[in-house]
Parts: C-alpha cells; sequence; structure tokens
C-alpha cells in the first residue's frame, strides 16, 4: 500500500519542515487563521510530490463516515442525553476487497498524539502528515488523517458504550481513560467542550464529503462546469484546514482525557472549517447548476438535431422540466395554452429589453398578414439572465405594444446558452423562423423582413436567395422607399439619383452645391438627364434626422447580412463599400432608379464632380453611366482610399475574414466598442 513507512531522507525533510515552520510563524505575529490562501500554497505545495490514484480513498471515507456519525451520535446521547436511534444511520459497504492502511494511520495518529494546543503546534503537525502523504491525492490525505483520527476517537466511544457490559471493554476503557471524561463530578463541567468538539467533527467530516463530492464532479467537461476549475484549485487549501481541525481535534481528546487542566479553544478551528464548509457548499450549488445548464442545452441540442414536433421543440427551448407556462395572447391579453403552436410555423422573435417601438413595428405588418392565414405564430421570447423589479417592469411596458404571443412569467429561459452559441444571439433583436416539425427555416430573417417585408413570406432561407438574386442592384430602392414621399416616384420613373451623408457638414454643403450645379448643366438638360439629389439624414434646415439614419443604415447592415456570407459579387460589394463608408466625412450612391450604378468615398466622388469639365464633352457619345463610373475609376485608383469597415458584432454571426472592397487585399480584424446614437439621442446601443 502507498504511503505504508516513511524513509530515512522523508523523516529528515518532515523534521525541516516542521522546524522551518515553527520558527516562520515565532518570527510573526500574525496568526495562522489571518494567514492568506497563497501563504498557505506556498507552504503546503512542496509536501506534495505526485497524487497516486490508485489508492481507494472511497471505500476508506465510507468506513470513516460509518464510524464517525455513530460516534458522534453516541456522543449526543451520552452527553448530551438526547434520544438517538444510532441503529437509523444508513450503513454504506466499502468496494470488496479493499485493504486499509493500517501501518500509514497508525503513523499518522502516532503524529496527532499527546501534543500540547496551540496553532503553531497543530501548524507544524499537519505539515508533518502531509510529508508523510506526499504520494496520495489531496482528498486522500484528508481521508487518511481523518481515518487516523476516527480509529481513536470511534474506539473510545465504543468502549464508552460497552464498558458497563462487557468487562473486556471496562478494563481497556480504564486504559483509554475512558472514565476521566465520563466522571459524574466533571461531566457537567465538560459537557459544553466534548459538544464543541462533536460538532467541529462533524463540520470537517462534512468538508471532507463536500471534498469529495468535487472529485466525483471532475469528469465532466470543463467547459461546462467553470465553476469546477475554481474548487478544484483550492482544494490544497481546504485539505490543510481539515487536517488542522482533525489534529486540533485530537488534542482536545488528550486534554478531555487527561487530569491536567488545559485550555485549548477550539472556536478558531470551529470559524475557521465553518467559513470553508459554506463557501465549498456554495461552489457546489453553482456547479450542479451550471452542470444541470449544461445537461439541459445538450437535451436542447438532441431535440433540434432530430425535430418531429414544433410544440416540443419550443417546450424543450423555453421552459424547464415540468414547469410549462402559458403563453400570453398580445391581441386579447388573455393566456393560452402552448397547444396553439401546434401544427404551425412559428416566428420566435428574440431580443433582450433594449428594444425601440421601430424593433417592434418593423413586425407588425408580418403580424397582420400572418394573421389571415393562421398558419404562421410569432411569439416574442425576451432573453434575460438577471430579472429585477424593474426589468419586470419593463417587460410589461414592452408586452402591452405586442399583439402576438409573449412567453409568461418573466424567468431566465431554459435554451438561452442555445440561443447565444447556435443562432449567434448577441442582443440585437432577431427572427427565428421554424416549421410545424420544429426545424430552423432561418436563423434571423429579421434582416430580410427590414428589407422586403410581407415580399419575404414565408421568410426562408430560400426566399432570402431568391429575393437577393431577383433584385440584384436593385437593392438601394428596397432601403429608401420609406424615408420621402418623392421618392417612389424618381425611382419608378427611372431618374439618376445621388443619394449623400457624412460626418462633415462641410463636405455635404460642397457636394450638394456642386453636384446641383452638375445637374442643372446644359449637357444634361440638352440629354435629358434628370439628376435628382437626395441627403440621407438631413432636415430642411439641416440638422441631422437620427430616425431617418437610424433607419437607412439598419437597412444598409441588414443587406450585408443578407449578403455578406456568400461569395462576393459586384453588388455584395458596393453594399460592403457603403457599409464602410458610415462613419466617413462623406459618401455617395448613384442610382438610375433602384438600381445602384456605383458607390463612392466622398473624396472620390466630389473630384469627378469638380472635374466635370474634363469628362462632360464624352457624355452625348458614351452616356452619363459610362463617363461618370469610368472617371470615378480613374480617380478612385489614384487617391486609393481604402476602407474600414465597422461591422456591429451583436447582430449575429459575422465573417471571419473579410476583403477591402477599394483594393482587394484581406482587411485586419479590430473590435471596437462605439456608441453612435444612429437612431437619436435616447437611443439603446
Amino acid at each position: 500500500m502507498v504511503g505504508n513507512g516513511i524513509t530515512h531522507n522523508v523523516a529528515t525533510k518532515v523534521a525541516s519542515v516542521v522546524t522551518t515552520a515553527q520558527n516562520h510563524i515565532a518570527g510573526h505575529e500574525l496568526s495562522l487563521f489571518a494567514m492568506s490562501d497563497q501563504k498557505i500554497l506556498e507552504q503546503i505545495y512542496g509536501t506534495h510530490v505526485h497524487a497516486d490514484e490508485s489508492f481507494d480513498d472511497d471505500s476508506l471515507f465510507v468506513i470513516v463516515e460509518n464510524i464517525l456519525k455513530r460516534a458522534t451520535q453516541i456522543v449526543d446521547k451520552i452527553v448530551q442525553g438526547t434520544q438517538v436511534h444510532v441503529e437509523n444511520i444508513e450503513e454504506k459497504t466499502p468496494k470488496p476487497g479493499f485493504s486499509t492502511p493500517l501501518c500509514t494511520l497508525k503513523s499518522i495518529a502516532s503524529e496527532m498524539q499527546c501534543k500540547p494546543p496551540g496553532e503553531e503546534v497543530a501548524h507544524s503537525t499537519t505539515l508533518a502528515i502531509l510529508n508523510k502523504l506526499s504520494s496520495y491525492s489531496w482528498e486522500a490525505k484528508a481521508v487518511l488523517t481523518l481515518a487516523a483520527f476516527a480509529m481513536e476517537y470511534g474506539e473510545f466511544w465504543l468502549l464508552a458504550q460497552l464498558r458497563e457490559s462487557d468487562r473486556l471493554a471496562k478494563s481497556i476503557a480504564i486504559l483509554k481513560r475512558v472514565p476521566v471524561l465520563l466522571k459524574h463530578s466533571d461531566q457537567h463541567k465538560r459537557r459544553q467542550a466534548v459538544l464543541e468538539l462533536n460538532n467541529l467533527i462533524k463540520a470537517t467530516l462534512q468538508v471532507i464529503e463536500c471534498i469529495d463530492q468535487f472529485d466525483k464532479l471532475s469528469s465532466y467537461d470543463p467547459k461546462d462546469v467553470p465553476g469546477l476549475a475554481i474548487a478544484m484549485d483550492h482544494i490544497p487549501v481546504d485539505v490543510y484546514w481539515a487536517i488542522m481541525a482533525v489534529v486540533a481535534c485530537a488534542t482536545k481528546v488528550t486534554i478531555l482525557t487527561s487530569d491536567e487542566v488545559k485550555d485549548h479553544d477550539l472556536a478558531p478551528f470551529a470559524q475557521k472549517i465553518h467559513y470553508v464548509l459554506n463557501k465549498l457548499k456554495i461552489q457546489l450549488i453553482v456547479c450542479r447548476k451550471q452542470i444541470e445548464e449544461a445537461e439541459a442545452y445538450r437535451r436542447i441540442r438532441k431535440t433540434f438535431r432530430t425535430p418531429t414536433e414544433i410544440m416540443e421543440v419550443f417546450k424543450a427551448l423555453i421552459f424547464t422540466k415540468d414547469n410549462v407556462q402559458p403563453l400570453i395572447d398580445g391581441s386579447t391579453k388573455q393566456m393560452v395554452k402552448i397547444d396553439i403552436l401546434r401544427r404551425k410555423n412559428v416566428l420566435l422573435f428574440i431580443s433582450s429589453l433594449d428594444i425601440s417601438d421601430d424593433d417592434i413595428s418593423i413586425l407588425k405588418p408580418i403580424y397582420e398578414f400572418t394573421k389571415k392565414e393562421n398558419q404562421h405564430k410569432i411569439v416574442w421570447v425576451p432573453v434575460v439572465e438577471h430579472w429585477t423589479d424593474d426589468l419586470r417592469k419593463k417587460f410589461e411596458t414592452l408586452r402591452l405594444k405586442m399583439p402576438w404571443y409573449t412567453v409568461q412569467n418573466p424567468a431566465p429561459i431554459a435554451g438561452i446558452r442555445f440561443i447565444k452559441e447556435e443562432w449567434n444571439f448577441k442582443g440585437k433583436p432577431a427572427l427565428v423562423v421554424m416549421n410545424p416539425q420544429g426545424k430552423v427555416e432561418h436563423s434571423n430573417a429579421l434582416h430580410m423582413i427590414r428589407i422586403w417585408g410581407v415580399k419575404a413570406f414565408p421568410f426562408t432561407k430560400a426566399t432570402e436567395e431568391e429575393l437577393s438574386h431577383s433584385h440584384r442592384d436593385r437593392w438601394v430602392g428596397n432601403v429608401v422607399q420609406d424615408i420621402h414621399p418623392s421618392l417612389p416616384n424618381w425611382i419608378k420613373e427611372e431618374k439618376y439619383i445621388f443619394f449623400y451623408g457624412g460626418k462633415d457638414n462641410d463636405w455635404i454643403h460642397q457636394f450638394t452645391r456642386k453636384a446641383s450645379a452638375l445637374s442643372n448643366d446644359p449637357v444634361f438638360k440638352e440629354a435629358k438627364i434628370h439628376i435628382e439629389l437626395f441627403c440621407v439624414g438631413k432636415g430642411s434646415k439641416g440638422e441631422d434626422d437620427h430616425g431617418i439614419l437610424g433607419h437607412f443604415w439598419s437597412g444598409i447592415e441588414s443587406l450585408f447580412f443578407t449578403k455578406g456570407h456568400k461569395q462576393v459579387d459586384p453588388v455584395t460589394q458596393e453594399i460592403q463599400k457603403l457599409l464602410s463608408y458610415k462613419n466617413e466625412s462623406g459618401w455617395a450612391v448613384l442610382s438610375k432608379g433602384s438600381s445602384v450604378l456605383l458607390t463612392g468615398h466622398g473624396v472620390s466622388i466630389l473630384r469627378v464632380i469638380e472635374d466635370f469639365d474634363k469628362w462632360k464633352d464624352h457624355v452625348k457619345e458614351k452616356g452619363f453611366e459610362f463617363c461618370f463610373k469610368a472617371y470615378h475609376e480613374k480617380v478612385r485608383l489614384a487617391t486609393r482610399p481604402c476602407c474600414r469597415l465597422d461591422i456591429p458584432g451583436s447582430t449575429g454571426k459575422v465573417p471571419d475574414t473579410m476583403k477591402c472592397p477599394d483594393c482587394h487585399r484581406s482587411m485586419e480584424t479590430f473590435i471596437s466598442y462605439k456608441c453612435c446614437h444612429i437612431d437619436g439621442p435616447n437611443a439603446h446601443h
């Protein structure tokens, strides 16, 4: 058996460590109980050589538990006089063939016997024991020490119980000084001390039991149970305090069976061991909750891999086991059973509570449209991990604005991790579309609904592909048609339109003045070419209209996400280019009706207009489009305004790599945190 006996070298090492520890403590007034965990670790790690996993500490702990639970109940019965049914304790059995490491236990017991009281002695004794057990796991060190104590403590109270009825027990009890502790004259005086000792033993047993439970949890994936690593890193210090407590208990037994009156206060040890116990219990709760969540996550993933019916998939995602709640019908404010989802297409509107009226209004036409055919149901799923009274009030306020269904009774939904990891939810609203069998048809249809509205019905990936292909370069009309009453007519009449904007008002004034002059040039009048100007996000007095700005850039971002993961084509490139100009001093898009001809950086696009005299003579022969695009390409190559692309990280999955739409090299990746307030001063971003 590993650890039976110690060599001369180890004995020398023990003596050296004990002497060093005594000198160290003697030279400092700081109590051991105030010593930092790091300091304790520094002292005890030197005692640990390796962990022999072949030792069956589980079987030994079963025996120790059986002994101490019975012994402590006998103490309660004899000393306290309570009626205890010892036979009610559950009998646990060690594994067949388990052999007790008796020599090791006796060696540990000898270290603890007849030691004078004091925390310095307890500390040096603990280090000596740890050195003797250097080749055992940390848990086994604690179990072996407790077993050595249990061997003596259990025998003591067994003799106390049998000494009146068994002559052999009576004689051995005298040798063990049992009568000294049980003298009637001293019993009342010593009762409190015995009970304090008993309670400390019980608490120490619980500490080691908790350590054992952490060891059993160590088979779980650390990614699923991050709390386990925190606990396991701290186990050596917890074992140190458990052994210190056992050593203190052994010293207390020596004093209580002695005729001498010595003071040995167990209160500091009890206080420390209860602190350790509470900390371990709390961490166990954390770990078990994480395990429960991990198992729920696995169940949800399994359900989604083999879906059969939408209602079952919905239940697995939203509710914990046996806690299925009704939904709230926003149109009637009544509770309805989730059966209303059976055999329906379900649109999960997933969001945090930081959503705007605009986010809600986007879905209202969809709700009205789907209500008629009654095959699609919208359900709001608020994702909140820690609810407060204020958040519940905010939830109620938002819920009243929604005519569709809502998950009732705010609580963290079961599938938060699944929603975040599988559907890339990062805070911004998303619309997950599932068919009647529970299969996901689109992990976020909100982008295409922003662009195409009810035309995107039935909101599947296939529909998105079809719409993207059919509209191709006619994407700007879908983004801008609702932001000004003149735009639909301009688009219908196939006029040339400059959409422009930027952060620099001077650039905007320059562009407006020079582009107006260009549009009124006789060359265009003669060729009957009509050019309109539309400054995005500026009011009649030149002030920023944050509502229009927010609507426009949300639309461009949505276009990017409907196209951004596909093979880059000229259309996708123009959208990417425009998005990269969002925070530039100036930018412009030239379209003919709804068809985009080009997008340009403020520097290059303004240069083309300023140099109109250099290329206007070719307009009559080659056409406005050809001349403008050709000259712009010439300017762009000369200026090379390589772009920076800011993609909202909260919108979902973003491409891993991206090529610059101007120079076509791979772009570097950065993470930036910005508050743009594009939806107005009170917007939440």
